[in-house]
């Protein structure tokens, strides 16, 4: 059986007038409002923070960022892999954590580099690097891939279904003048922060650098994480600061398939791209106010253990504390039980039993009242 063909239409970068998008400023004022007012709060949020305080709360992002934008593509990488390679980077303690990959390395690297460089021009140099970080054995899982260059001459389709029965969601622009259109959109990203226009918001960039380079899509692999490292790199020189507080990536993944249904349908579309923006946005507000609790959750755990800085307690429990801490208020459903202490600390029945009345009896613990015999304790806040 024959693949299935795409329907005969005309590509958004067909239209005669590609690449000058246009949009409703009236439509997407309400909803950019809200992203603003959303990513004002975590900002604000974040003023709280000591130093210490912000590089772990920094580190948690990066790491929710890492995981997220390979899991879009279906990549699941190892969380502490991920979470070593961040320390390293950030100075941060790297003990009993494991060596990370070399691609989870050069991934940190590209998010890194997007954030903490935002000033420093994208050329296409800067850019073939960070695409050849991202595959530094030159494969992507069992196949040889081009890296550090632009695709081949193959045509470039992104293609769901069974074998015979394919749906072809887009197809990107031809390789000959390639290097043309990679060249424009370079020269539109930097003279965007370089000189950026009144009538232009940097949330509204961002979005579009998102939309253009995606569509773009000018390597072999990488482009949909390349895609993201890009509009974190527009976020930071919107917010004018070289560290992310909210992973857009993380929404992203949350919003998977609707992210995947409005990029597709404004590809197939004409230059207005108003949905998409308007999609754009409210993950920017649904990121910002995730990142918002986050932010709050490390000032709470930091007040936690100034509070029982002279606690006695043993390693066991400091990291049964630390596991709640690091969840958050309500994240453990039933709070901690001596089941669940004793698969996290892996200790017996009865020392668990009895180490957790010690946690009781110093404050650190209190019983959530609930579930009976069985019942769980939550941390005192």
């Amino acid at each position: 059986m024959e693949a299935l063909q795409a329907e005969p239409q005309e590509w958004i970068w067909q239209q005669p007038d590609w690449p000058q998008f246009r949009w409703d400023q009236g439509t997407l004022a309400s909803v950019l409002a809200r992203a603003r007012l959303a990513q004002g709060k975590v900002l604000g949020a974040t003023q709280l923070l000591d130093a210490d305080l912000t590089l772990e709360a920094v580190a948690a992002i990066l790491v929710e960022n890492g995981v997220t934008t390979s899991a879009i593509e279906g990549e699941r990488l190892d969380v502490g892999a991920v979470r070593s390679s961040v320390a390293r980077y950030l100075g941060l303690p790297t003990a009993g954590l494991p060596t990370p990959p070399r691609a989870v390395d050069g991934l940190i690297e590209v998010l890194l580099d997007a954030t903490r460089h935002f000033t420093l021009p994208l050329i296409k140099e800067r850019l073939f690097g960070w695409q050849a970080s991202l595959f530094p054995t030159g494969y992507s899982g069992l196949h040889r891939i081009r890296t550090g260059t632009l695709r081949g001459d193959e045509p470039m389709q992104v293609i769901s279904g069974p074998m015979g029965r394919e749906r072809i969601h887009f197809t990107a622009p031809p390789r000959e003048g390639l290097e043309q259109e990679l060249d424009q959109f370079l020269a539109w990203f930097n003279e965007g922060f370089a000189n950026p226009p009144s009538d232009l918001d940097g949330l509204v960039r961002a979005g579009l650098a998102h939309l253009w380079f995606i569509t773009l899509h000018p390597f072999e692999d990488g482009n949909g994480r390349l895609a993201r490292a890009i509009t974190d790199m527009a976020l930071a020189q919107d917010e004018r600061q070289p560290m992310r507080f909210f992973s857009l990536s993380a929404q992203i993944l949350r919003e998977r398939d609707s992210y995947y249904g409005v990029l597709e349908r404004t590809q197939r579309g004409d230059m207005d791209v108003t949905p998409w923006l308007t999609w754009f946005l409210t993950q920017v507000e649904a990121s910002a106010m995730t990142a918002e609790k986050t932010v709050a959750n490390t000032l709470a755990k930091a007040r936690f253990w100034l509070q029982h800085q002279n606690t006695n307690l043993n390693e066991r429990q400091r990291k049964m504390l630390n596991r709640l801490l690091d969840v958050g208020r309500n994240g453990f459903e039933g709070g901690i039980n001596t089941r669940k202490y004793m698969s996290l600390t892996r200790t017996s029945r009865a020392t668990a039993y009895r180490e957790l009345s010690e946690l009781v009896e110093k404050g650190c613990l209190v019983p959530t009242g609930k579930g009976g015999r069985s019942s769980g304790y939550e941390v005192v806040w």
